[in-house]
């Protein structure tokens, strides 16, 4: 994928969330700018324009000359510091955002004769906060539309895109979901803990949470999970788990992120194998047990049989 730069736009007023500080807000255990920031990670450069904040990762911060302008002159100002021919524009309330938009967006954006690629919502509407732009021709309007009205301050966003040549990309409903209201951010937080989406949301937010930028086989885990619960106990699940998270990261001390994945995928085998063993050998000596208490000569704990067992309990005064 050829460099591009993004402009996340993060000082809006929040006016529908009674001045809330929109882009602060949680869902799923994460700042909502956090989220739009994870989308976009290999930015060569991220702006980010509004007031300052802690950040899951390094962004160059900026903000609208006088501050309240609108988003017209906060593109403006973010763009200012950017170089690459393509530029990622994303407002930093969209909780659902994810890379296969990211790049589909980039992708149309870079399509011969195009200036730029945008969403389009479930309606049909346009969503120029969830677009990518090429570098040179939104320069040239925001200077044109600057010239005309004398500043770029106060002005809509749709007098930019009715000038360019831009790709329409149905995103789906969540690619282009954003929070302006606490009704919205309540819809947010009770989508991601759906039953087809918990699993995901969580093992994002832990990677993100802990700085691990590590593709997470989930289903090889919840097997590996499953036949330690099942073939040696419960707790054995977790503790399995981490230690074989522990294996990889000792195995793949100083490698990438494809050497990781990889331990951690052979470590999980060792672990699963080891796990399905131990069961294998505990039904084995199930089988043995019941042979061998029907024939009176023992049990598989060690013991007399059944009627040395019974004979105990009785010298103890166990009824």
């Amino acid at each position: 994928m050829t460099a591009y730069d993004v402009i996340v736009l993060a000082g809006g007023a929040a006016k529908r969330l009674g001045g809330a500080d929109k882009p602060g807000l949680r869902v799923g255990g994460r700042a909502l700018l956090d989220r739009v920031l994870s989308a976009c990670a290999d930015a060569a450069v991220t702006v980010v324009v509004g007031g300052r904040r802690a950040t899951a990762r390094p962004v160059v911060w900026t903000r609208e000359v006088p501050e309240g302008a609108g988003p017209l002159a906060a593109l403006g100002a973010g763009l200012r510091l950017t170089t690459a021919e393509r530029v990622l524009v994303l407002s930093a309330d969209l909780p659902f955002l994810g890379r296969g938009t990211v790049d589909a967006l980039l992708t149309a954006a870079g399509e011969p004769g195009r200036e730029g690629a945008l969403c389009t919502d479930p309606d049909g509407r346009d969503q120029p906060l969830v677009a990518a732009y090429r570098a040179e021709p939104l320069r040239r309007e925001l200077a044109l539309i600057a010239t005309e009205h004398g500043s770029l301050a106060g002005l809509p966003l749709r007098l930019l895109t009715a000038e360019l040549d831009l790709a329409r990309i149905d995103a789906g409903p969540d690619a282009s979901f954003d929070c302006d209201t606490w009704d919205d951010i309540a819809a947010a937080r009770a989508r991601i803990r759906e039953h087809g989406a918990v699993l995901d949301e969580w093992i994002t937010s832990v990677k993100n949470e802990l700085g691990i930028d590590l593709d997470v086989d989930t289903a090889l885990l919840l097997d590996l999970a499953r036949d330690a619960a099942h073939g040696v106990a419960r707790p054995a699940a977790p503790l399995t788990t981490f230690l074989v998270g522990y294996a990889a990261a000792r195995a793949s001390a100083g490698a990438g992120p494809d050497e990781a994945a990889a331990a951690v995928a052979e470590a999980a085998r060792k672990a699963t194998d080891l796990a399905l063993r131990w069961e294998a050998e505990v039904e084995a000596s199930g089988g043995e047990a019941a042979g061998a208490g029907g024939s009176g000569s023992g049990t598989a704990d060690g013991t007399a049989g059944g009627a040395g067992r019974d004979a105990g309990r009785e010298g103890t005064g166990t009824p």
